[in-house]
This record gives C-alpha cells, sequence and structure tokens, in this order.
C-alpha cells in the first residue's frame, strides 16, 4: 500500500501550527491603569524556553514597541509614557517569541490582541485627600481637595487630573451627620466646596471623589475618599473615645491613686517606726 500523501498546504499548515505552538498563546490580556499609570497585564509568565514582546499603536496609526517590552521575561508592560495621545484608542499584541539572544527561522510568532483602551475615558482615578474646615461660629464647613497626581510629565512637571481634565473635572462630597446612616450628595465644579444647609454645631461625616460627567457611566466616579468627621460640641466622652480608651485612662487613673496610697502607707509605717526606735533609744529619765 503506498503511503498516503497530503497536500502541500496541509503539510505547510501542520509544521506552521506545530512551530507556532512551541510558543505559549499569552492570555488574559488586561489594560490596568489608574491616574494615567498605564500597564498591560497577561499570562502565562514566560520560562527559559520563550519571551513576549509588546507591540501597540492608535487605532489606524503605526505599531510601534517600547524597548522595554522587546522579547522580556515579564508578563507585563509599562506604556504610560507611549500612549502619548490621551484621546486615541489604542490596542496591543502580545507576541510569544524565543527568549533575547536565540535564533529561529520563524517569520511569525503567535500573538493576542488586547481589548481597546483609551486613557482619556478609561483610566480610573484614585481617592482624593482633603482638608476638612469648620468656622469659628460653626455656620460654616468647607473642604479643601487636593487633584491626585498623574504618571505624566510636561515640561518638567507632575501633572494632576485637573491638568488633563480641565472643567470636565468635579468632585462629589457624599456626608451624612455623624452616627446616622442617611446620606446626601453635593457636586462642586472647584477644589474649594461649601456644605450649605448643614445643622449648626452638629458632628458631620464626609467623603470625597471625582466625578466626570463625560465618561460613560461606569468610568464616571474615582476610588471615594476616607470619612472625615467635624467635631460635636455635644458629643459625651463616650462618642469621642472609643471604650478601650476610656478603659484604659480608668485603669491608669486607678493605678496611679493605688500608687499614691501604697506610697503614702509606706510612708507613715516608716516614720512611725523610726520615731519608735528613736523613742526607745531615749534614756527612761528622758521618756514621757
Amino acid at each position: 500500500m503506498e503511503p498516503v500523501r497530503l497536500p502541500v498546504f496541509v503539510v505547510f499548515f501542520l509544521s506552521t501550527h506545530s512551530a507556532l505552538g512551541s510558543y505559549p498563546v499569552a492570555q488574559n490580556v488586561t489594560w490596568k491603569s489608574t491616574n494615567f499609570k498605564t500597564i498591560l497585564t497577561w499570562g502565562p509568565e514566560p520560562s527559559a524556553n520563550y519571551s513576549y514582546t509588546v507591540e501597540f499603536s492608535p487605532l489606524g496609526g503605526n505599531k510601534q514597541r517600547s524597548p522595554h517590552c522587546i522579547r522580556s521575561s515579564r508578563a507585563m508592560c509599562d506604556l504610560s509614557n507611549y500612549l502619548t495621545d490621551l484621546q486615541a484608542s489604542y490596542t496591543a499584541d502580545v507576541l510569544s517569541e524565543p527568549p533575547l539572544g536565540a535564533r529561529t527561522e520563524l517569520t511569525e510568532f503567535p500573538h493576542t490582541t488586547s481589548p481597546r483602551f483609551c486613557p482619556y475615558k478609561d483610566t480610573d482615578i484614585s481617592s482624593p485627600e482633603f482638608k476638612l474646615e469648620v468656622s469659628e461660629d460653626k455656620k460654616k464647613t468647607t473642604l479643601y481637595v487636593t487633584d491626585p497626581l498623574t504618571a505624566l510629565f510636561k515640561n518638567g512637571h507632575q501633572l494632576n487630573i485637573r491638568d488633563i481634565f480641565s472643567d470636565q473635572l468635579q468632585y462629589k462630597v457624599i456626608y451624612r451627620k455623624n452616627k446616622s446612616t442617611g446620606k446626601k450628595e453635593y457636586k462642586s465644579k472647584t477644589n474649594v466646596i461649601e456644605l450649605p444647609d448643614l445643622d449648626q454645631g452638629v458632628s458631620y461625616c464626609f467623603s470625597v471623589q471625582a466625578y466626570i460627567p463625560s465618561r460613560s457611566i461606569d468610568k464616571q466616579l474615582g476610588e471615594l475618599s476616607q470619612t472625615q468627621c467635624s467635631n460635636d460640641d455635644n458629643q459625651s466622652i463616650f462618642e469621642v473615645y472609643s471604650v478601650g480608651v476610656i478603659a484604659a485612662a480608668i485603669f491608669l487613673i486607678l493605678l496611679l491613686i493605688g500608687i499614691i496610697i501604697a506610697v503614702t502607707v509606706v510612708c507613715y509605717t516608716y516614720r512611725k517606726k523610726a520615731l519608735k526606735k528613736e523613742k526607745e533609744a531615749m534614756p527612761l529619765r528622758d521618756r514621757v
């Protein structure tokens, strides 16, 4: 029986598929970006037998490479400084290639294409810091918000999120009375936020997050800040301090009182013994 001969194109396909299959294809290619610090990640981690190269481009543009992500032994690539057009949508290809310095006759390598990513629309915004100030007459509460810094620089100056989003950036304040679950919201276009309609002399708790209404709904809000509460002039000691702090203070006070009593008793006993010895040492005729 004569051996079965496969068509040339089938042989070519099988040989190519086998060669490409020697390098695992990148999986779960994902953009991770916060404050325009943008990193492309994927898996698995490469072995000594292969490496990864990243090619990226804006839609309709030429492909580019970062020199740090050519035949790399890492499963990540920092592209923060290369996505210069923040309004553009980018895609990236992760190629599985021989390790750095190795030779191969292959001209095509297996690759995986990332989802689209637009820095301006898709980067996450971290939580802002803010300073809480209540006027002396307790009639006005003001929040001073600091714009989070980004990973981008211009003329040696590190940009913050307002430098990029300009008047598109707002801040959303979530506030409530201390010890209460009912919440209210207030939006401001500025970093200095005066809260209206607050009850005078009452403690309120505040949280702040960036708000960019021009973005898609799932990307409009940044990370929520830590909560800060104003002082309450009518708070009891149990509301100001925790039970643990109060118990520790009571313990220290009782310990101090105990030490004072113990020292007093010891001093009194010592003094009494000293007087007794002094009296016993006197001649009988001098004793009263």
